[in-house]
């Protein structure tokens, strides 16, 4: 504030205290029963502001020497900016509780979905280790009982020829537990594959099928040149569709075409027959 105005508001301070000192005597004069109207005590207020304000530009300008830049009063408008923007905040809290709320309440619906998939994860795990065992128990050679299988002969070669002599008469039930006797009884000896093979083809009568399989591999083990041979790779092929198994029935069939390319016709054409029914590329 410059010099200049700061006389007149000097000038301005005096005109006011001296017509306060004036109205002094006036006012002492009224009766304290007559009250100021309205528009009269909004100018007394705002005189005695302004009075105010004159006072603090006079001293604090004596006191500094600096020019006083006296703002006006915003105090209502200030706590009225504040309380707006409490409001606002309020309101922004009160989204973030219920984006939380909601948020807990996904996690908590994704865990209770979590764990009741590991519940079927662990019971179909279950079920597929139920299904093996069973399919290893059907794959496993069954033990001949004992009133199957006729007692041993006096040697392996009467006990084979009994055995085949079943088989021939078309008993193959009891052909059947001659071999399993005979396979049991003698492993190792010679005739041993030709009696995997006449086994697996009484398992194969009856629709043994997984039996069957384990017999005619134990019969090929090794690739034999015998005169059975050929067939029993190829049985062992039907039984490999039966089970469902057709890519491993194809790569059997593939060998016996390696193994034995002069087999008799009779058995290339099951084995051909075969082929076509497992689907095997050409």
């Amino acid at each position: 504030m410059s010099f200049p105005r700061l006389r007149v508001a000097a000038t301005a301070l005096a005109l006011v205290l001296g017509v306060g000192l004036a109205a002094g005597p006036a006012l002492a004069q009224t009766s304290l029963d007559d009250p100021l109207d309205a528009r009269d005590a909004k100018r007394v207020d705002r005189m005695e502001k302004v009075v105010r304000e004159l006072r603090s530009i006079v001293f604090q300008l004596k006191e500094t020497g600096k020019p006083v830049v006296v703002q006006p009063a915003d105090t209502d408008a200030r706590l009225q900016d504040l309380a707006n923007r409490l409001g606002d905040l309020e309101q922004t809290l009160t989204r973030i509780n219920g984006s939380l709320d909601a948020t807990s309440q996904e996690v908590d619906q994704a865990r209770r979905a979590n764990a009741d998939l590991q519940a079927q994860v662990k019971a179909l795990s279950d079920r597929l280790t139920a299904v093996e065992q069973k399919a290893e128990a059907a794959a496993a050679p069954p033990a001949p009982a004992a009133q199957d299988a006729p007692a041993p002969q006096a040697s392996p070669t009467e006990a084979f020829a009994k055995a085949r002599e079943l088989m021939l008469g078309g008993d193959y039930a009891g052909a059947e537990g001659a071999f399993a006797a005979y396979v049991q009884t003698y492993p190792d000896a010679p005739r041993a594959p030709e009696a995997r093979y006449w086994w697996g083809k009484t398992l194969s009568v009856r629709g043994a099928h997984a039996q069957a399989a384990t017999a005619y591999i134990g019969a090929i083990r090794g690739w034999p040149k015998t005169t059975w041979a050929p067939d029993a790779v190829s049985e062992l092929a039907r039984s490999l569709v039966a089970l469902k198994k057709p890519a491993d029935a194809c790569a059997t069939l593939s060998e016996l075409a390696k193994r034995y390319p002069k087999a008799p016709p009779a058995v290339t054409s099951r084995a051909t027959a075969t082929a076509r029914q497992a689907k095997c590329a050409a």
